[in-house]
This record gives structure tokens, sequence and C-alpha cells, in this order.
């Protein structure tokens, strides 16, 4: 049985190595003759987008029931959000994006109770926020999906692995860690991005991995140090895009581990409909080291402009 695992996990890697590769020139072609709209974004001079719908594919296939029909959910409703990008649902006044990627987040949680997860697939569901937000630099997404994979599995170790679908349960976060180190090289580099269907489908999975390590409480504890792991990798970049487009000066890390639970486009929605044009001013100490400014954060409020010194926003060094 392990020797099968063995020779199974070095193609899978071959196969994803190579594919990332032929999918990046592929996309480039059409990218640079205007062909894809959506999919090769203008940055840094062009860059192909939703390249992750070769981890997608793969772990649909290669991932134990019932995990592998979550993530085919979910990956086919976030690749539809890659194509559709922003653009607006007029009679929804939403874009449809996130239309769709709220009906995958749906499915996934609705699929989950069906096949016997219970209250766990929601929490499966809900990995999908933070590794979305972490997709916001080269790399993060995979250095993040890396490590938690590496702690499933030397976790699964230590507590033992029990067989799950006539496997040991450790095979889960060993297929997710050599899809990743195999897609991976050219994201570091900055060259392709995983987009929402590759980073959907790491968020997916990572829940699935840490599902089995020990149900619901596992899912919940593991899902709550990925997102403390995310707001440490992403801690740079947060603390630019705080102070320039949020207004908060002096964040926590509080608000860095808020933003990367409650940031983003369906967050900023919630915000929306619950606050409508209100903010909410938090002043006690307390609430702000745990992040509550950025929790209450409601970017449609009418918000008084303040002038920031250009000394006094910090600015990323290179490589970070």
């Amino acid at each position: 049985m392990y020797e099968s695992m063995i020779i199974a996990f070095i193609f899978v890697f071959i196969v994803c190595m190579f594919s990332t590769a032929i999918l990046n020139i592929i996309l480039r072609f059409f990218g640079k003759r205007g062909y894809l709209g959506n999919l090769y974004p203008n940055v840094r001079g062009g860059i192909p987008r939703a390249v992750g719908v070769i981890p997608f594919i793969i772990l649909s296939f290669y991932m134990l029931p019932p995990f592998n029909s979550l993530i085919l959910f979910i990956g086919i409703f976030a690749l539809i959000d890659d194509i559709l990008g922003r653009k607006k649902c007029i009679p929804l006044g939403i874009e449809w994006g996130q239309l769709s990627r709220g009906i995958g987040i749906l499915l996934v949680m609705f699929m989950g109770f069906v096949q016997g997860l219970g209250i766990s697939s929601i929490f499966i569901a809900l990995m999908i926020q933070p590794l979305n937000i972490s997709d916001m630099q080269p790399g993060s997404t995979c250095i993040v999906t890396i490590i938690m994979s590496i702690v499933s599995i030397i976790f699964m170790l230590i507590l033992g692995s029990p067989i799950f679908e006539g496997l040991p349960a450790v095979y889960t976060p060993l297929l997710i860690l050599v899809v990743c180190l195999a897609y991976s090289p050219l994201d570091f580099y900055g060259k392709i991005m995983l987009g929402e269907v590759g980073n959907h489908t790491f968020g997916v999975a990572l829940g699935s991995a840490f599902y089995l390590i020990g149900g619901l409480w596992s899912v919940i504890v593991f899902g709550f140090l990925t997102v403390v792991l995310i707001a440490y990798v992403r801690r740079n970049n947060l603390t630019v895009f705080f102070r320039r487009q949020l207004r908060i000066l002096d964040p926590t890390f509080g608000d860095f581990f808020m933003d990367i639970l409650t940031g983003g486009g369906l967050g900023d929605l919630l915000r929306k409909q619950i606050l409508r044009s209100r903010q909410i001013e938090v002043k006690n100490p307390l609430l702000i080291s745990l992040g509550f400014r950025r929790l209450l954060f409601n970017p449609f409020a009418q918000h008084p402009k303040k002038y920031i010194p250009k000394n006094d926003i910090p600015s990323l060094k290179s490589g970070e």
C-alpha cells in the first residue's frame, strides 16, 4: 500500500509540475494577444491567472471521497469567479465573482452535510476565506499550504493516522504537500497566479486534512492556526494596506488576524448590509488589540480624509 502511495505521489508531482509550466506558456501566449481578459491581468507586465486550475484538477481526482467532490464544486465556481472577475451583477448589486464564490461556499457546506461531515463542513468551507486573502502576494498561499500540510502530517503521525477509505489518513496532507510543492516554484517567483480556483482548492483541501486529524475541533483549532500563520506571513504588506487604505495608522496583530478572517469582498459586503453607511469607532485598548477596528471597519461609510505624510507610510522592501 505504501509503495503504491509513493509511486502515485511521484506521478502526481511530475504531472503537476509539467502541466503548470505548460499552462503558463499557453496562457502567456494568448494573454499577450489580448484573448484572455481577466485571466491575464496587467500585473508586473502581465501574469497568467487561475493557473491553480492544475492543482484543482489533480486534487479533484486524487483526494479521497467525500473531499474530492467538495473540491470539485468549489473549484468550478471559483473558476467562474476568475473568468468573470469584478463585473457587476446589476439585479443583485454585487459582483458576479462574489456571487459565484458565495454559491460555491454554500454548496461545499451542503454537500459536506449530505456526505456525513456534519458541522465540520461549515468550517471546512470557511477555510476558503483565509486562503483567498493570503493569495495577495507571490508564494504566500503556497508557503502557508506547505507549512500547514507538514503540521497536519506531524500531528497525524503523533496521534496515529487512522485508515480512511482504505488508505491512511496521512495520505491526504501528503498529497496536498506534493501538489503544492510541484506547483509552487513559478508562484514563488511571481510568474503565475493561483487565482480563486487555486486558493479555494487549497483552502478546502487543508480543511479536509484538518478534519482527518480529529474531526470538528481539529478543523477549528488548525483553521485558527492557519489564520494566525497567514497574518504573520502577510504582516508587512498588511501594514502598508492598513495605513494607506483603511486609515489605521497603528495596526495591531489582531487587526491583521481579523483582516484575514473577515476581509475581502464577501466580508465587506456583509459589513455593508449590517452597518449601511455607519462607522463604529473602537477606542477600547483591549478591543483594539483584538482587531475590532478591522472587524468593524466599514469601507462604505463616509470617512473624513486625513493627511498622512509619506514618510509615515511604510513601504515594502525587496522580497517582502
